[in-house]
């Protein structure tokens, strides 16, 4: 079907920005009441140097002053200690968030759809990061720091398009040296793009997380009797006259996939973790945040 090059009035321009833009206060919200149950705080660097937190004892050396020695520390035993701190500095982290269409999915009326759940939780790590001094963005984009930047992450996240098929892939050539890089997506289709995009990124010193993020049907398998399975692009249909007949062999292949996502993401000294859109989303916003400081 060809595209319609019609351009739009003023009138249509604002009312498509308009519907585009009336979701945002809601997520900002929830974003806000989710991030506040994190405390944020600058991540360490693993090394002496300045900061608040506490790093190591070190034996005192020629150089360190008495001010710098721990009286305490070292009253017990022979020799003199100095306390050092964890070195501490702002991270650059961008977050990539599926919009395959795949993503749109949800087993009840009752639990937001896969892609909500992803923005939501994008959003609010956005939001820990940035009190916390960090420069955040969507991969690809401008990593910013301060207040703003929350406001035009929302925007993004809300004006993202679903692509053409059920899965998508981050673009390699946004990757930037040092980063912290968050993965947010379903993975259900084999993503055999993984493998060289953590290993161009390792290659660049850029770590980070990678989060599968499911709907309970996806992993429980519910289905009985007759069942017509469909993509939500379309591409993918299968009539089963038993679906209860493939749970077993359903379960096992999700199992294969989880184990291949969390080893993919281990050698290349990633984390890997998942969460479910029927539980609470705090659990795993603390676990993102904090493996972004490992």
């Amino acid at each position: 079907m060809p595209l319609n090059t019609v351009p739009l009035t003023p009138a249509e321009l604002q009312a498509r920005a308009n519907a585009a833009s009336a979701h945002l206060p809601g997520l900002i919200l929830s974003a806000e009441r989710l991030a506040a149950m994190v405390a944020p705080g600058a991540h360490g660097l693993r090394r002496a140097g300045p900061g608040e937190d506490f790093w190591q004892y070190r034996p005192a050396t020629q150089g360190d002053t008495a001010r710098a020695i721990d009286w305490r520390r070292s009253g017990r035993s022979d020799a003199q200690f100095v306390r050092d701190r964890e070195a501490q500095t702002a991270q650059s982290v961008a977050i990539w968030v599926s919009n395959g269409q795949g993503m749109q999915f949800t087993g009840g009326a009752d639990r937001p759809t896969k892609a909500a759940r992803a923005r939501l939780l994008a959003l609010a790590l956005a939001m820990v990061l940035l009190r916390g001094g960090e420069k955040v963005g969507l991969l690809g984009q401008p990593l910013r720091s301060g207040r703003m930047q929350a406001g035009r992450l929302a925007e993004a996240l809300l004006t993202m398009t679903a692509g053409a098929g059920d899965d998508d892939q981050p673009d390699a050539d946004t990757l930037r040296p040092g980063q912290r890089l968050v993965l947010i997506g379903d993975f259900l289709e084999r993503p055999d793009w993984l493998p060289g995009v953590l290993s161009r990124a390792s290659a660049m010193g850029a770590r980070g997380a990678m989060l599968q993020l499911l709907d309970p049907d996806e992993e429980a398998f519910p289905y009985q009797g007759a069942v017509v399975f469909r993509s939500v692009s379309g591409a993918f249909s299968h009539d089963s006259r038993d679906a209860g007949g493939l749970r077993d062999a359903y379960r096992q292949r999700l199992a294969e996939r989880r184990d291949w996502l969390a080893a993919q993401a281990t050698g290349a000294g990633w984390h890997f973790g998942h969460h479910r859109t029927d539980h609470a989303p705090a659990v795993v916003l603390e676990w993102l945040y904090q493996v972004l400081g490992d």
